[in-house]
């Protein structure tokens, strides 16, 4: 590969600045006036160019320059972000010089060596270049951080090699900025949280496995190393079926001073799990007791929804409140998910009945991360409930207490960490154009079959975005917005004559092919897409709406106007 000359005349500078800084010059010719006196012959005239590069390497001073220059490959390449949100190289050197790191920590870097036994896969082909192919990519949580591998082909070996650079320190006041010792480090209890993706040709995501790391032992290996083999389980109904094997190679950066015998590491552990056993022994006699007594204030209350414990993605029970945490979600979120306003259940209905601004129906049961409240009003209907949660005659507390005993975080080494919220990678511009592109293509194909010709119109599909805008507005926040102003532009640029006909649907998903065939299930949709008669004009819009963990709300809008035939 040729640099442009720019690049090149750049990279000499460089090049030259370093072997002045190291002053090789002036120790070449130290080294080459021992040597004509120690190794010339008195019958020799001169020294060959092969007899001086021996003499260099031979005094390691070659080694030398080349460890030195190291530096000038790596500004070369694109820089990474420095972020622990995202994956760095596999080489430790180059992903220590393209992230900061504080000297004054602690950090476990954590490489990837590749993956076997991935079963599923074993039939699968190997993708040629520029294929779209069906991709694996693994995302780590450690401690507030968040790191994404590059992703890979599926594969019965996928081809992983990454490497990510954990920081490991106290959270207390005052240890923020002292580097763990072996000790330390030891006392914290927090997993490494794996979780591998399937991305599939349409885009569409799927969890493969989920996997709680404990990183500890490296602290009772020789040199703060270790290599080890994690064995990945299915999810759900398949959190007993293996789905493959990861290698691995942890190990801590800066080398330990000290390192701590792998009993005291394995006893550490063990002592752990035996007190985090007992706590949630003691909340499950709790729990049922608790459930026994609610029972007794109503019969009835056996069929209301009333969930204490709920199953995680590997099928280990946990109480439910273990699952809500308050995050602070700065300026990705701008407000919360409904309004409710209770109805009187002894009043007369009002003539008009008002349309219900939220999908539940029934309540059985309220919690977030400190409290459980279950329902002990007559009736669990969501408009007559009434929301008033001191008052214990409505609603029948679970201890507080019990509840912080295992939910409360560092409570139980059982319960895996919150990761923090991550922007949307998303850019809602492009991805709409593209689905939207992709609808006209099925769209025209579509009536293509049906041997009607297509023609679009791009200012009537331009018109649809504020309704498309003005329909999210309205779902996020029950506020209804803008209506008048879009049908007044469709008045406007439906002719005299003329019949227009729109179909706004939503999904949360962007693939363009499934939800045109979820369209197609609509009769009145059908009818806009297969519309016949004279100066039919079609159009399209789409909007997507991002949010954080690239979630996304996508908008779709067929509409289509026509000259009306008596």
């Amino acid at each position: 590969m040729s640099l442009p000359p720019e690049k090149a005349s750049e990279l000499k500078q460089l090049i030259q600045q370093q072997l002045s800084k190291m002053d090789v010059h002036g120790r070449i010719r130290e080294i080459l006036a021992e040597t004509i006196r120690e190794e010339l012959a008195p019958d020799q005239q001169h020294l060959s160019t092969e007899d001086l590069i021996k003499a260099l390497r031979r005094r390691g001073i070659i080694d030398d320059v080349m460890k030195e220059l190291n530096f000038v490959t790596d500004s070369i390449d694109q820089e990474l972000p420095s972020s622990p949100k995202h994956a760095v190289g596999l080489d430790k050197q180059s992903t220590f010089k393209k992230t900061n790191i504080d000297p004054t920590r602690r950090y476990l870097y954590l490489q990837v060596l590749g993956g076997k036994a991935f079963l599923e896969h074993l039939q699968e082909p190997e993708p040629l270049p520029g294929q779209i192919c069906s991709t694996f990519t693994l995302c780590l949580h450690y401690r507030n951080q968040r790191f994404r591998s590059k992703p890979v082909p599926c594969a019965c070996e996928p081809d992983f090699h990454d490497g990510f650079l954990l920081e490991v320190h106290r959270e207390s006041l005052g240890d923020g900025t002292r580097m763990a010792d072996s000790t330390t480090m030891l006392s914290i209890s927090d997993p490494i949280h794996m979780v591998l993706i399937k991305t599939d040709i349409f885009g569409e995501t799927t969890l493969i496995a989920s996997y709680f790391l404990e990183w500890r032992s490296v602290l009772g290996s020789e040199n703060g190393v270790t290599s080890l083999t994690v064995e990945l389980m299915g999810v759900g109904t398949e959190s007993k079926v293996s789905v493959g094997i990861l290698n691995m190679k942890l190990e801590m950066y800066p080398a330990l001073n000290q390192t701590l015998s792998q009993e005291v590491v394995n006893t550490q552990l063990a002592l752990e799990r035996q007190k985090t056993a007992e706590k949630e022994r003691l909340f499950l006699v709790y729990a049922k007791q608790w459930w026994r007594e609610y029972l007794q204030i109503r019969p009835s209350h056996n069929s209301r929804l009333v969930k204490i414990f709920a199953q995680d993605e590997n099928g280990i029970n946990r109480p439910v409140c273990s699952y809500v945490k308050p995050l602070r979600a700065g300026r990705l979120l701008d407000t919360p998910r409904y309004i409710h306003k209770p109805t009187n259940p002894d009043e007369p209905p009002p003539a008009e009945q008002p349309k219900p601004l939220y999908p539940y129906r029934t309540i059985g049961c309220v919690f977030n991360h400190q409290m459980f409240l279950g329902n002990c009003q007559p009736s669990d209907a969501v408009e007559t409930c009434v929301f008033d949660l001191n008052d214990e005659s409505k609603w029948k507390p679970m201890s507080e207490e019990a509840i912080k005993s295992v939910c409360a975080p560092g409570a139980t080494t059982s319960l895996p960490p919150f990761p923090p919220l991550c922007a949307s990678t998303i850019d809602a511009s492009v991805t709409s154009n593209e689905i939207e592109m992709q609808l006209r293509l099925l769209v025209s194909e579509h009536r293509k079959d049906l041997g009607l010709t297509t023609v679009w119109e791009d200012q009537l599909s331009y018109l649809l975005s504020p309704a498309l805008a003005s329909y999210e507005f309205e779902r996020t926040t029950s506020i209804s917005a803008g209506n008048e102003e879009f049908q007044d532009a469709i008045r406007r640029a439906v002719p005299d004559g003329h019949t227009f006909k729109g179909f706004p649907i939503h999904f949360v998903y962007r693939n363009a092919r499934r939800a045109f065939a979820t369209c197609l299930r609509s009769p009145f949709c059908e009818e806009i897409i297969c519309c016949r008669g004279d100066q039919v004009r079609l159009a399209v819009r789409v909007r997507v709406f991002t949010y954080p963990e690239s979630a996304c709300a996508v908008w779709i809008m067929f509409a289509c106007k026509y000259r009306s035939v008596l």
